[in-house]
């Protein structure tokens, strides 16, 4: 199962990248793509990058068939699909993680960066969510952007930086990333977030009320939460 998600992650990759290179102009944009750098919880891992004088846009791609449904402030959100239902970490969060990586990397200003989720793949989004996510393309909201903030020298330099620091684009990369995140979120002591300390909390309200789980210290700032271990 491992591999024919990460088969099919790879395969929705290679379009969005050859789409990139078909449609986006090598003058105007510059495109990177499967960057993993270090990080101070480990390293992370992003799917695109593209560079331009209008900005940094980075590219959190998901490969799912069925219907999404989301909140920008929710952690999670749903996909169902033929009456499976699934929940997974809300994209535009996950982005956010990789727009701070990137920024303290590259020395890039996070106000000239842009985040943009793309689903692929035969889904829908079912709820009302920023322009920023999007079922399908994405180049219309990434040509949308017309407001130049970086020079041609400034861009040459970012890409160069982060040219020098992304690690290897190797199958070793790839196994050490996927280690470090199952380690990182497996901690019962460390945000797999932000890296801060987890602490025990009780939920208040909702159908949870009562019940205890494992949150960041850093609340509201980061609002990582998971499963409080069996005693």
């Amino acid at each position: 199962m491992f591999f024919g998600r990460r088969f099919a992650g790879w395969i929705g990759e290679l379009k969005t990248a050859a789409s990139n290179r078909v449609f986006l102009s090598s003058s105007d944009y510059v495109d990177l793509n499967n960057i993993t750098i270090r990080t101070r919880q480990g390293t992370t891992q992003i799917d695109h990058v593209i560079v331009s004088r209008y900005g940094v846009f980075v590219v959190e791609t998901k490969n799912m068939s069925g219907w999404i449904f989301g909140h920008k402030e929710s952690r999670s959100w749903t996909k169902i699909n033929r009456g499976h239902k699934l929940r997974f970490l809300n994209p535009l969060l996950q982005n956010e993680s990789h727009i701070r990586a990137l920024s303290n990397a590259a020395r890039i200003p996070p106000e000239k960066m842009h985040s943009v989720v793309v689903f692929r793949g035969d889904c829908t989004l079912k709820t009302p969510l920023p322009e920023n996510v999007l079922a399908g393309g994405y180049l219309g909201y990434v040509k949308s952007m017309s407001k130049v903030v970086f020079t041609e020298d400034e861009v040459k330099r970012i890409v160069a930086t982060i040219k020098a620091v992304m690690l290897p684009q190797t199958d070793a990369t790839h196994v050490q990333h996927v280690a470090h995140l199952k380690t990182r979120f497996e901690s019962t002591t460390t945000c797999g977030r932000c890296g801060g300390p987890l602490v025990l909390r009780t939920a208040r309200t909702g159908r949870n009320a009562g019940k205890q789980f494992l949150g960041c210290s850093r609340y509201p700032s980061c609002r990582y939460v998971r499963e409080s271990p069996t005693p």
